[in-house]
């Protein structure tokens, strides 16, 4: 199953993501895990990635896109991969699909995490990761609907959209992303 997760900061993509690889055998491919890790390590695109992050702006696609695509050409994204956090942008997702259908490989599904933005105000407010100070949540729940929110309309013009409840129990919102999955 190769699924794309979609939802804007602090909706609970990761937490839901680690129980969705967990029960269907995915690979988690969560870009922001994979911008941190290269930003801590201090990689040249950690660097360049990490000018945009601490500002709370979306990082250039050219360099997402090369962190994804050298990541889906290895041997454990055959059997199937849960990408969190990737496509942000409708260029970005027309990118992914060219490389998908190329390698025979489409999306079965995109799961849109929906949760009033108050909630996702003081859910990363809560959190205390450097990137979640008042300033930079407002820039980032900004970024994503001016620039994420679009995929929605993308997405649901190709049939692939499920639209999931984000408010409830953890346990709750697995049933719910449960429900669409079990379909595939």
């Amino acid at each position: 199953m190769r699924i794309v997760f979609v939802g804007p900061p602090g909706a609970g993509k990761g937490t839901q993501a680690e129980k969705i690889v967990a029960k269907y055998g995915l690979l988690h491919l969560s870009t922001g895990d994979m911008l941190r890790a290269a930003r801590d390590a201090k990689t040249p695109i950690g660097l360049k990635a990490e000018e945009f992050m601490s500002t709370g702006r979306l990082v250039p696609d050219d360099v997402i896109i090369g962190i994804i695509v050298e990541r889906l050409a290895q041997d454990d994204a055959k059997n199937g991969f849960l990408l969190d956090g990737f496509p942000r942008t409708i260029a970005q997702a027309e990118e992914l699909d060219k490389m998908l259908k190329a390698s025979g490989t489409p999306l079965d599904v995109v799961l849109e995490l929906r949760v009033p933005e108050e909630e996702l105000f003081q859910r990363l407010a809560g959190r205390g990761r450097a990137d979640d100070q008042p300033e930079v949540i407002r820039q980032r729940l900004v970024a994503y609907r001016e620039q994420t929110a679009p995929l929605v309309d993308y997405y649901t013009k190709s049939s692939l959209l499920k639209t999931i409840d984000g408010l409830g129990s953890v346990d709750a919102i697995f049933e719910r992303i449960q429900t669409e999955l079990d379909r595939y």
